[in-house]
């Protein structure tokens, strides 16, 4: 028969015992990881959300509570009241914070009992489908390893207000019913009932709100918020994600630098007791993707790339030729000690790069008796000892080449790059390394559009010295935008703002946004910006993906409490769901068949 709580009031977490607080009387509530009958000794492992204790019943200290133990099963939920004692020398666990105790059950209370789980709650056990985990979440939740995830994720969203309000910031929350704008992906809409026929937009970032409360004079704004977007999904995206959104006043990148900064010095040593060396280094756009091939560079190893355009021009090999003539370069990477792999580990890198959109790869192994490669007789010895130089390589080297326009050459050979990090075994456990990323683009040419478009985002400055090229060369003009990347990840990212009507109207008109248009969808800031708007700029980073980084985990499911699939479907509600026609010609609409 189940039982009540009346009359019964919780004294400790069962994660909260300790040596010292032997002989003390204790009230534990939770649920039952796990029962074992010990020659009619009845030892149950109690957990909640804060950990795990042990409790015994014994027939000769209360035979009646020992008889009702032992109907307990897996999940159940219970309460007891008991005295604490130290466990035998030999039944000490030192895997559990409490495991140098136990509690000597006096009274058993059982609130609840539970079938049998789909899948068992304990995480050295745990071999299921992610499908049947999102499916049973709430089960999924129990397991102590992502109970942990979720305890961590509270800890960082604790710590990052308490850093930004003491650095004078305002916490401020802005709609999430708004309407559609133009930023990059999709807008979820929802309809208006009141408003027939119009829609508002779920908010794929609060960016146009946090200027507007500049403009209103907060100087310092934050907010843990969520944001929608109904794009693709990989493992570290959602349609549904939560960002730390920030905006000031009165700043340059310099301040919002030394903000960030401090704000992930907290992070760190709050959350992993490290100390972060500030500031953090810094590289362009331009350097990231001379040396790392990607603008989100993993600087925890080596392996850099290298250009040897000027070189393979001397040669007379007419494939990089003909491609260094059209415009494009030769990009190498020099891999220490790789000559050692074989056609079949060639034929797998070639391959990758093709995903990365190069025609092909070349390769070079360097012996004791100089090149080994299909290139070999096209390269006249001076221009292979040349490249040798350049990259250092030495006997035992491996050499590849891409050939082809700088941002495919680039990406191909900076994801390759990242694959043998990983698969030697080159990127060290438990480092971290936190990088800027700077001047990047202002915008670059979508050749499926036939327009510019903004790389980060249209309300971004350019540097004030190039303002002159966006009528001539919008290409060349750089974005006073930067990223902030975590061991070759990008976490946050931000800009100082077109705060000057006349500059954002320019921008406009690189982007072929006309006057009506930009009136239309933007009209509202546009004014704002008439009223006096002070310089001012701002950052937003993933938290979901900054969490799961710190927590050590690969997918940001594993630290969102109720995450969707990558078809951005919940397994556990069934959303999305159809819904009755009643409520479509509520809001005026109706299926197409």
């Amino acid at each position: 028969m189940l039982e009540s709580l009346e009359g019964l009031e919780r004294t400790h977490s069962c994660g909260g015992l300790r040596i010292s607080d032997v002989g003390k009387e204790v009230v534990l509530m939770g649920w039952v990881q796990r029962a074992r009958d010990h020659g009619g000794v009845i030892f149950v492992d109690l957990r909640d959300r804060e950990g795990m204790t042990q409790v015994v019943f014994n027939p000769e200290v209360q035979p009646d509570t020992h008889k009702k133990a032992g109907a307990l099963r897996d999940e159940w939920v219970m309460a007891v009241r008991g005295v604490v004692q130290p466990r035998p020398p030999d039944m000490v666990n030192p895997q559990m914070e409490t495991g140098e105790i136990e509690v000597l059950v006096e009274e058993l209370r059982i609130l609840n009992a539970a079938k049998t789980p789909p899948f068992e709650l304990e995480d050295f056990r745990v071999d299921v489908s992610e499908t049947l985990r999102l499916k049973y979440r709430y089960l999924d939740l129990r397991r102590p390893l992502v109970m942990k995830n979720i305890l961590f994720r509270h800890r960082a969203a604790q710590v990052t207000r308490q850093y930004l309000n003491g650095q004078g910031f305002i916490e401020v929350e802005t709609p999430i019913l708004t309407r559609s704008t133009p930023e990059g992906a999709r807008d979820y809409l929802v309809p208006s009932r009141v408003n027939p026929g119009q829609f508002y937009a779920l908010p794929q970032s609060p960016q146009l709100f946090k200027q507007l409360l500049m403009v209103a004079g907060l100087e310092r704004y934050y907010q843990i918020c969520r944001c929608f977007r109904d794009e693709d999904l990989r493992a570290d995206r959602q349609p549904e994600f939560t960002q730390i959104d920030m905006e000031m006043s009165f700043i340059t990148e310099e301040d919002i630098f030394r903000v960030v900064e401090g704000l992930m010095a907290s992070l760190f040593k709050e959350l992993l007791d490290l100390d972060l060396a500030l500031p953090f280094p810094r590289l362009t756009y331009a350097e990231c993707m001379a040396r790392f091939g990607l603008d989100r560079p993993d600087m925890r190893f080596g392996l850099e790339l290298n250009s040897v355009t000027d070189l393979a021009k001397e040669a007379e090999f007419r494939q990089f030729r003909e491609v260094v003539d059209q415009g494009g370069i030769v990009k190498t990477l020099c891999a220490p000690g790789m000559a050692r792999l074989s056609r079949k580990d060639l034929d797998d890198l070639i391959d990758l790069a093709g995903v990365y959109g190069a025609r092909g790869m070349a390769w070079v192994k360097l012996q004791a008796n100089g090149w080994q490669s299909p290139l070999a007789k096209y390269f006249p010895e001076g221009v292979k000892s040349a490249i040798n130089e350049r990259l250092q390589a030495r006997e035992g080297d491996l050499i590849l080449f891409v050939a082809d326009s700088p941002m495919v050459a680039n990406t191909a050979l900076g994801q390759i790059r990242l694959h043998l990090g990983q698969r030697e075994g080159l990127i060290p456990e438990g480092a971290y390394n936190l990088v800027w990323v700077t001047e990047f683009p202002l915008v670059e040419y979508d050749h499926e559009e036939r327009r510019h478009v903004a790389v980060h985002h249209p309300f971004t400055a350019p540097w004030e010295e190039d303002i002159p090229l966006l009528g001539t060369k919008p290409e060349k003009v750089r974005a006073r935008a930067y990223d902030l990347v975590l061991n070759g990840q990008e976490i946050g990212g931000g800009s100082i703002r077109n705060y000057r009507r006349d500059v954002q109207d320019k921008v406009f008109d690189v982007l072929g946004l006309s006057k009506e248009e930009a009136e239309e969808k933007f009209g509202f800031l546009l004014e704002a910006l008439d009223y006096g708007a002070p310089p001012h700029g701002g950052v937003a980073f993933g938290f979901d993906r900054l969490v799961a980084i710190l927590c050590g985990v690969k997918s940001i499911r594993e630290v969102i409490a109720f995450p969707k699939t990558q078809k951005a479907a919940c397994l556990m509600t069934r959303a999305p769901a159809k819904v009755e026609t009643e409520q479509l010609l509520e809001l005026g609409l109706r299926l197409e068949k």
